[in-house]
Order: structure tokens, then C-alpha cells, then sequence
């Protein structure tokens, strides 16, 4: 669905008026228009009309229809910019209420575990990008978006640009990773984005990446749940044999 501000209710409009001048991403400002236009097909009015019952039943019935905590914690942040901030409402949070956050322990992969993923890999970009996030702890957007001066060999850090909440950050790279990365460069030969894509300009879609990871992890029998975001919660170092030397950087 078009976030076309011409397409945009004036209330709606508001709404992202308000999200573009905090900063907010793109895909932040898309969830968040989505979130207002479910409350108002489950209300049947505009989302400016709805009443502090209302917006409660409707948080009510998305809990009970089973739908994740992530997902309503990102409503939640929705309304309260919207009813508090677009609308000035000063609804408390006894009004836009938020589920407690379940407990649960998260699906772990040893480190045998994604090596043996790892192996299965074949496509040399894919398996860089997803050692570099593994290596690095970065989330895959971040990996997708590096660029070649983000590597600073000197000091072996990572530079990442515009990670999460808008924010630039240093992350470690390792002597291993470095020296994939100069295999990688000698192979492709990337001249800004470390990671394009089929567009020019444009990093490789996260999704060839997801579907890789999953392939793979299916190839050694891994039944668990996990995604490439797992891998960012492991930062080691996965050794590999001797490279070509002559690299750039």
C-alpha cells in the first residue's frame, strides 16, 4: 500500500508529518501508518474519532488473537505518538496499554552449529555477509549498508551508518573477518556499497540473504527457529585458511 502523502487522510498526514520530523525511518513510518489504519477497519471511523474504549478493544482483541508481543508493542508506540503527539490527547498508559513482554529463553545455535551453516553456503557474497554479521554482531540491514570506507583495517573496526534509532556506530572486526573481506574484494571488485545489489546504488535485498541462511540450516538438520538476526548475538571469529594477498584494504 502507497504511504503517498497525496493518499494520506489530513489526520494520517499529520501523522507523518510529525514521524518525518523526528527522524523516523522510512519503514518506522510505514508500520506505524498500517498500525492506525488497522484500528480504523477494526473501529469502522477515522482513527481521530476513536475513543479511549475503543482503542483499548481494539489492543484487547489483537492480544487475544494470538498476535505477537513485538507486533502490538509496535501499535502501541504508534497511538501514543499519534494520540499524544499528532492530536495532543495526553492519554495515559492506562489507556494505550502495553502487554507485559512474555519471558522466554531465545533459540541458541552453538558455535559448531553455525560454522557447519556456514559450510553450506556456496555463494561467496552470501557467505561474507553473513560472516561479517556473524563476526561482527551487526543486524543484517547493517551489512547489507556497509560501504568499503566503513572498514578501518588500522584500528579493525566497522563503522556502521544509520543503525537502529538512527544512530552511527563502531563495531569490532576481527583479523579473520578482515581477511575475508579482502577475498571478497578481490573476487567482486565493489567500488562504494560493499554488498550492491542488482540496482545500482542499491545494497543486495536482506531476503536473498534470509533465504540463504535457511536453506543452508535446513542442509544440516537444524530444526531450530533461527534467523540470520541470531547470528548477531554471537561476535567470533570464524577462521579460515590463507588468502590472496595484493588486497585493498
Amino acid at each position: 500500500m502507497s504511504q503517498n502523502t497525496q493518499t494520506l487522510s489530513p489526520h494520517l498526514q499529520s501523522m507523518k508529518f510529525e514521524m518525518e520530523l523526528r527522524g523516523y525511518s522510512p519503514q518506522t513510518q510505514r508500520h506505524y501508518l498500517c498500525h492506525l489504519r488497522l484500528l480504523e477497519s477494526y473501529s469502522k471511523k477515522s482513527a481521530s474519532q476513536i475513543t479511549t474504549d475503543e482503542l483499548k478493544q481494539f489492543l484487547h482483541f489483537r492480544i487475544k488473537s494470538g498476535i505477537s508481543y513485538s507486533n502490538i508493542n509496535i501499535s502501541c508506540n504508534a497511538f501514543k505518538l499519534f494520540f499524544n503527539k499528532v492530536l495532543n490527547y495526553n492519554w495515559s498508559d492506562d489507556v494505550i496499554v502495553r502487554p507485559k513482554r512474555p519471558k522466554s529463553l531465545p533459540h541458541v545455535l552453538s558455535k559448531v552449529e553455525i560454522l557447519s551453516i556456514m559450510d553450506q553456503v556456496v555463494n561467496l557474497k552470501h557467505k561474507v555477509i553473513l560472516l561479517t554479521t556473524y563476526s561482527s554482531g551487526l543486524r543484517i540491514s547493517e551489512t547489507l549498508n556497509l560501504r568499503i570506507s566503513d572498514i578501518d583495517s588500522k584500528n579493525m573496526l566497522l563503522r556502521v551508518n544509520q543503525g537502529k534509532g538512527n544512530k552511527d556506530r563502531l563495531s569490532v572486526l576481527s583479523h579473520e573477518n578482515l581477511k575475508l573481506l579482502r577475498l571478497y574484494w578481490n573476487h567482486y571488485r565493489p567500488t562504494d556499497l560493499l554488498f550492491p545489489g542488482l540496482v545500482e546504488g542499491k545494497p543486495l535485498a536482506a531476503r536473498n540473504i534470509q533465504l540463504a541462511f535457511q536453506v543452508a540450516k535446513e542442509k544440516v538438520g537444524i530444526s531450530k527457529p533461527a534467523t540470520v538476526h541470531t547470528l548477531r548475538h554471537y561476535v567470533e571469529s570464524y577462521v579460515m585458511g590463507s588468502v590472496t594477498q595484493n588486497c585493498y584494504f
